[in-house]
């Protein structure tokens, strides 16, 4: 039922709304986010700048406004979702033709006071648009071939503008995020068999024009890929990345070689030792047991966001949350795996622990909105 269909009476208002903040969320985003800020200080040489300092201010504001998102009634994220859905196409368009280039790609808007990157607002604005287009859809439409359609066009266009950036691995960030709520909503098994087979199409397509005029992707994507299948064919160019990645999480060990004793990122063998990378640190210095520690605390908060998913209410909210619980666990999954050779290497930061801006405050509002679910469930 949406939140027309029920009495706003049940819903905690005033100070009564802080007994219904989900500590265990809160205390697990602090956990992760030290031991991001002890990783940023251990790879900087011990010393606070210039990560972790900036770090941990980006993550105080992203807190506050987890908080101020978190108290204000999820109905009103409901409504502004198609707002907030039009403003980040916009900020793409804003990429296309004023962006500013950084590592061979132009990803970024420059504000002036910090760099953001659209691409991650989109991730969540998908997710909230289409959580509030099948919370206003009748159930019996949800597999009407015309009301499939619209979402599917809510998705597509900004995959195919993060493409254009480029930017693989949030395009498919946000396709997946996307396709998540199509199917807890319940679209028909029918239409992701034939997605499916249209993945299968693509991705044959991708190999099957290489070198012509209408290749796909761009030579480096390629390169990429070529490294993934064998990083040894080049481990002085496209394969050191993930040579010496995987050179890291092997000297690690069991139990790690110990706290700032990393010989691949002290002695900057290790490439983004600081973003994408930052994982092999912690399982260098750490090891296998630091590493899945981490994991750990990772599947936890995906066990505590589903357990608000399924003790909301209303439709709105079970699918903004599920959504957003499925785009974190793409987050850490893909960069995980990403640097561990088991796919190609992409742009995905490991979430909470990775430095930089525009993941950490888009992550902090994810929260926030999961907040706001758990807080205003009517009891």
């Amino acid at each position: 039922m949406s939140y027309l269909e029920y009495s706003v009476r049940k819903i905690p208002t005033g100070f009564n709304r802080l007994a219904y903040i989900n500590l265990p969320i809160i205390i697990l985003l602090i956990a992760i986010a030290s031991i991001g800020f002890l990783m940023l200080f251990s790879v900087a040489g011990g010393s606070i700048e210039p990560w972790a300092k900036v770090q941990m201010i980006r993550f105080s504001i992203g807190f506050f406004l987890m908080l101020l998102i978190a108290f204000i009634p999820i109905w009103f994220w409901r409504n502004i979702s198609g707002l907030a859905y039009f403003i980040s196409i916009i900020l793409l368009l804003v990429v296309e033709f004023f962006g500013v280039s950084g590592m061979g790609a132009v990803r970024w808007v420059d504000l002036g006071f910090m760099r953001l990157q659209p691409s991650e607002v989109t991730k969540l604005t998908v997710v909230m648009f289409l959580a509030s287009y099948y919370d206003w859809l009748p159930r019996n439409k949800v597999s009407n071939i015309f009301w499939v359609i619209l979402p599917l066009l809510i998705i597509i266009l900004p995959v195919l503008m993060v493409l254009r950036q480029p930017d693989l691995g949030t395009a498919l960030l946000i396709l997946v995020g996307g396709l998540t709520v199509m199917f807890i909503a319940g679209v028909g098994w029918i239409y992701f068999l034939i997605s499916g087979l249209g993945v299968f199409t693509f991705l044959f397509s991708i190999f099957h024009f290489r070198g012509t005029e209408f290749q796909i992707l761009k030579d480096y994507q390629y390169r990429r890929i070529d490294t993934f299948l064998d990083p040894a064919n080049d481990p002085l160019g496209a394969g050191y990345h993930i040579t010496q990645s995987k050179i890291a999480l092997g000297s690690g060990g069991f139990s790690g070689r110990g706290f700032m004793q990393g010989t691949q990122s002290r002695l900057n063998f290790l490439p983004e030792k600081h973003t994408d990378f930052i994982f092999t640190t912690l399982a260098e210095e750490f090891g296998f047991i630091g590493g899945l520690s981490l994991l750990g605390l990772y599947f936890l908060m995906i066990i505590f966001c589903g357990m608000v998913a399924f003790g909301s209410k209303d439709r709105y909210s079970g699918l903004v949350v599920s959504g957003l619980n499925m785009t974190f666990f793409l987050y850490f999954a893909v960069n995980m795996a990403m640097v561990m050779g088991m796919l190609p290497v992409v742009g995905v930061p490991l979430p909470l622990v990775s430095y930089g801006g525009s993941a950490m405050f888009v992550l902090m509002i994810a929260f926030g909105l999961i907040q706001s679910a758990a807080i205003h469930k009517a009891r």
